[in-house]
């Protein structure tokens, strides 16, 4: 025998609480019945979640002194994406006497352009960072641009940065604790 908690249908709200939920005595047999009957959804569940995270948008508009300049649309990451960031621009010492390696230190400026870069949307990231006329007017204005990560260097102050670093670890996912955060953030996403 399992102990199985359930919700009836009749009694979801968008309020739901643990008033709600009732506990049942199942077989083993009924158990697995009701699993299986719940497969379907997690599955859909599952790649629904897959998608949803590389097609949340977020624009993020550059705004100074009341003036707007431009704006760009972020995506989350993938761990591997934000670790391959972090990789690239990681600086590594060999321990001899261990024979290991280990971080001495992070390039946080390309680290963190490189991190919008890849979370920026593919048309905002050609309009923008991989533009070169864009690059030839901030080389006319003696910055030097070298790659698309200097456009960003060279365009965003460290604060719009940072706000946009952390757009794009809300998308990611480390800023979703509270499942009703998380839906007004979707709703918000959703109006914009």
């Amino acid at each position: 025998m399992a102990t199985m908690k359930t919700r009836p249908e009749s009694k979801i709200t968008e309020t739901e609480n643990e008033e709600n939920i009732e506990e049942v005595e199942l077989t083993e047999e009924e158990t697995q019945t009701a699993l299986k009957s719940k497969e379907d959804d997690f599955i859909s569940g599952l790649l629904q979640a897959a998608e949803d995270g590389m097609t949340d948008f977020r624009e993020f508009k550059v705004i100074r002194g009341g003036k707007f300049y431009f704006s760009f649309r972020l995506h989350g990451l993938t761990e591997q994406e934000s670790k391959d960031c972090r990789n690239k621009y990681t600086k590594y010492v060999k321990n001899r006497a261990l024979g290991t390696k280990f971080a001495d230190e992070v390039d946080t400026v390309k680290y963190h352009s490189s991190l919008i870069y890849h979370a920026t949307a593919d048309e905002d990231r050609r309009r923008l960072w991989d533009n070169r006329m864009v690059w030839k007017g901030l080389e006319q204005q003696g910055k030097p641009i070298i790659n698309a990560l200097d456009v960003i260097e060279n365009t965003l102050l460290a604060g719009e940065k940072d706000r946009a670093i952390d757009v794009i670890n809300d998308l990611s996912g480390f800023n979703s604790d509270d499942i009703e955060q998380v839906q007004a953030n979707r709703e918000e996403t959703a109006k914009n």
